[in-house]
């Protein structure tokens, strides 16, 4: 007990009984079993204490990758449902297109030479009998 062997403690008892006297002794070994309790129960609570201590940190890191995660899925949610950057974005590029086709004509030029004139047309007989 407490590294002590039986001869010790046996020289021990007889210090005490010598100091204190044989109507002190037992009240005050009920002291001393008493602060000897009181120093385990105070152990096991900061042994508690320290283990709920770690649990919460570890928590606090799962909750913080789960933040990160979610922040991650908001980003790309955005980057997804962004309209109105890719409609921005397809018309500065059609704008570069136009801008860059300006050497090359993009609509074939007519064979003939039209006239606009406000004549009616004949209309064309109906040669199908009846």
């Amino acid at each position: 007990m407490f590294g002590m062997g039986f001869t010790e403690i046996l020289i021990i008892a007889v210090i005490a009984i010598l100091f204190l006297g044989p109507d002190k002794l037992p009240s005050t070994m009920v002291e001393i079993a008493k602060f000897f309790r009181n120093v385990k129960n105070t152990i096991g609570t900061v042994k508690n204490s320290l283990e709920e201590e770690m649990n919460v940190t570890e928590i606090k890191q799962e909750a913080l990758a789960y933040k990160k995660q979610l922040l991650d899925a908001t980003d790309t949610l955005e980057k997804v449902t962004d309209v109105k950057g890719t409609i921005n974005s397809t018309m500065a590029n059609l704008g570069d297109d136009l801008l860059n086709d300006d050497d090359e004509p993009t609509a074939k030029a007519p064979k003939e030479p039209q006239t606009v004139t406000f004549k009616k047309k004949p209309k064309k007989e109906d040669t199908t009998d009846v």
